[in-house]
């Protein structure tokens, strides 16, 4: 049993890309917790090492998050699997794991910061796009459209969901159904924990449907380190348990 005044390592659990600006912008994101005084290891689900299980090795009790911002097939299937692999490997490891980043109340704030990056903020003549990555997932498509009707009510003209992929609208078709509509403006977030493919070719598309700005990803923003935090430590106030081998 460990002491009362240790705290197990935060095993965070990224999705992982060939891109190495999203390996550093989610090292820029863990540093910005471990300034909170965690102990922090980096995992990725695929495409970067470490792997979870590498992270684990060795470890007797863990706090294990997936950096990811929506709950589908990943944190569903994948990371499950991989827990269920690192305790067989480890057999006296007991792991917490806590929900996604997403979703989240201070995503909004987060979003809106980047928005705020590129000159745009929250006005009666602008539209925004909440683009994210899209998902075989129904359930995390339909969180991302309530993030969206959520974040009307700060401001915009109006707020529209759209993916990059697995579902519709995309993001030009987003952009150009909000000036069909009427609007004025009309902007684009990305809600991308870090750069790369899906990042790229949003911003592409966007600025050529007519978005007049396009926000950065969200990476190492500090309410995303709040986050963090926040599931962390409502992750200790849950028994330990052993994942299902």
């Amino acid at each position: 049993m460990r002491h009362p005044s240790v705290r197990p390592p935060l095993v965070a659990v990224a999705h992982g890309s060939r891109d190495p600006r999203a390996t550093a912008t989610v090292e820029s994101l863990l540093d910005l917790v471990r300034a909170r005084g965690l102990d922090v290891r980096t995992s990725y689900l695929d495409h970067a090492p470490p792997s979870p299980v590498r992270a684990l090795d060795g470890l007797r009790e863990a706090v294990v998050m997936p950096l990811l911002l929506t709950e589908a097939y990943h944190s569903k299937i994948d990371l499950p699997g991989v827990l269920a692999q690192a305790c067989r490997r480890n057999p006296v490891l007991d792991v917490r794991v806590t929900g996604t980043l997403g979703p989240h109340p201070l995503l909004l704030d987060a979003l809106e910061r980047r928005l705020a990056d590129v000159g745009v903020r929250p006005s009666p003549d602008t539209a925004v796009v909440l683009v994210a990555a899209g998902s075989s997932d129904p359930s995390a498509n339909a969180t991302i459209a309530a993030t969206a009707r959520a974040w009307r009510n700060h401001g915009w003209y109006d707020a529209r969901p759209a993916y990059a992929s697995a579902a519709s609208p995309t993001p030009a078709e987003a952009v150009r159904a909000l000036y069909a509509a009427g609007a004025p403006r009309v902007v684009v977030a990305s809600y991308f924990l870090a750069p790369g493919y899906f990042a790229d070719k949003v911003r592409s598309a966007a600025e050529e449907a007519g978005a007049r700005a396009v926000s950065p990803v969200l990476g190492a923003a500090p309410e995303l380190a709040e986050i963090v935090v926040e599931r962390y430590g409502a992750a200790l106030a849950r028994p330990a348990v052993r994942a299902a081998v």
